[in-house]
């Protein structure tokens, strides 16, 4: 398994240098287009609709449209973006876990300790002893992103997480409307729901659509019906590979916590003083007869 962002998770003056993993695979077969008269490979061309040119990714940037006029942007422009450039997985705040509504929840990571555990580890209790999720703000592949920082068994597991207005809010007309369910109906829907009743085993679920392809697939390589990948498909170009760095050690962590607590305190007291001092005033203001 290979990281594919190196940074570090900050909360106060606290540093916990991380590896970051895709957690999830994708288990679907891979299934190419091929011209049925001859098998040939298929493929999609990044053509210039100016000049007519096949275009290599190298030579590709982005760009929006405004309507009547079109702005591009290179890559060299979004890295100059100061989220793009971060490493930092940065903690805004802790959550009652239950808050989270699972609809929010996007792509998981797995984070491995980067150097010494002993600030992983110290994050990970504190989250399993308040019962509480962080909320992260981080960057990946060109993208500002929200995500959740929790504890999966001895890992902390980040997911990242929609913005609230890329959830659509639903209203359903017909559900308006009154509903008269009996109290017959309601005993025997309880009482099928528990005919189903179980504890959640995802290991005893298997993806039955590709099982039987690759069923079938293996049976059609088996009777010989197949042709030779590279003479009709040519050869596959190699991806490049490429692992960011970024992070650094954790230096005296009982004196970052304890500074953190401290800055925390005196916002909190700082916030508190003023809001005295504004009901002072208010307070004068009527004895005065203002």
């Amino acid at each position: 398994m290979r990281s594919i962002w190196n940074g570090a998770i900050t909360f106060g003056l606290v540093n916990v240098p991380v590896k970051v993993y895709s957690a999830t695979d994708d288990h679907d077969v891979a299934l190419h287009q091929v011209h049925d008269a001859d098998g040939g490979r298929i493929r999609y061309q990044r053509r210039c609709e100016r000049c007519g040119r096949v275009v290599d990714y190298a030579h590709i940037d982005k760009a929006w449209d405004s309507g009547d006029k079109t702005v591009i942007i290179t890559d060299e422009d979004l890295r100059k973006l100061p989220a793009e450039k971060s490493r930092e997985i940065e903690v805004v705040e802790f959550v009652p876990s239950d808050q989270l509504d699972p609809i929010m929840f996007e792509r998981s990571y797995f984070l491995e300790p980067s150097g010494s555990p002993k600030a992983y580890v110290l994050l990970r209790r504190a989250l399993e002893a308040t019962d509480r999720t962080a909320i992260v703000r981080f960057a990946l592949r060109q993208k500002t992103r929200l995500g959740a920082l929790r504890v999966r068994g001895d890992v902390l597991l980040l997911q990242s997480l929609l913005w609230g207005d890329e959830v659509r809010a639903v209203e359903f007309p017909v559900l308006e409307e009154s509903v008269r369910i009996s109290a017959q109906e309601l005993e025997l829907s309880a009482a099928l729901v528990d005919s189903f009743a179980a504890d959640f085993s995802p290991q005893d679920f298997r993806d039955d659509y590709q099982d039987q392809l690759r069923e079938l697939l293996e049976a059609k390589l088996a009777a010989g019906d197949a042709v030779d990948t590279e003479l009709t498909f040519g050869r596959e170009p190699k991806a490049g590979e490429a692992v960011e760095d970024g992070g650094g050690e954790v230096l005296d962590l009982m004196e970052a916590l304890r500074r953190s607590v401290e800055r925390s305190r005196g916002r909190t007291e700082r916030g508190a003083a003023a809001k005295s001092d504004k009901h002072a005033d208010k307070g004068r203001k009527r004895a005065s007869g203002h």
